[in-house]
């Protein structure tokens, strides 16, 4: 069961991956030009993977990849997230659930943003335009303003 239990765990760090550095060679891609961080493909699965986060997390729900890994490992299943227990383990720190929720939430936020601001420069017959989204909960507690402007 613990084989098994370690390639859940590894699947699940993958998929961590995915989201996290989807994003960041999202960033990179823009800033460098690459070609296929455009892809459709790509964009929906990653914007699929943060919707899954982010309505688990609001829903309170636990992974069920942290689920089947504690079950497999004679856990319980109700502890820390995948995320929380990692983080922490780093840290020393032991993180409110919350805390979390409102880290997926924002940074779904942010990528909606991006993502119509990409559709609006695709757009010739806009010349101009504002996208403005504003967070006021973050891990940090502070107000984050997303905004961008063409024109």
């Amino acid at each position: 069961m613990a084989l098994l239990a370690d390639a859940i765990l590894i699947v699940h760090l993958l998929f961590v991956l995915f989201v996290v550095g989807g994003l960041l060679a999202i960033w990179v891609g823009a800033l460098l030009g690459w070609r296929w961080i455009h892809s459709f493909r790509l964009r929906a699965a990653h914007l699929g993977a943060i919707l899954f986060v982010a309505a688990e997390s609001l829903a309170g729900l636990m992974c069920p990849l942290t689920v089947w890994e504690d079950l497999l490992r004679g856990k319980d299943a109700g502890g820390a997230g995948f995320i929380q227990r990692r983080v922490s383990g780093m840290l020393y720190y032991d993180l409110p659930e919350s805390s979390f929720t409102a880290l997926y939430v924002s940074k779904f936020v942010e990528d909606i943003v991006r993502d119509i601001a990409a559709v609006l420069n695709r757009e010739e017959r806009i010349d101009a335009y504002v996208v403005e989204s504003e967070n006021f909960g973050s891990c940090l507690d502070c107000r984050t303003p997303r905004l961008i402007r063409r024109g």
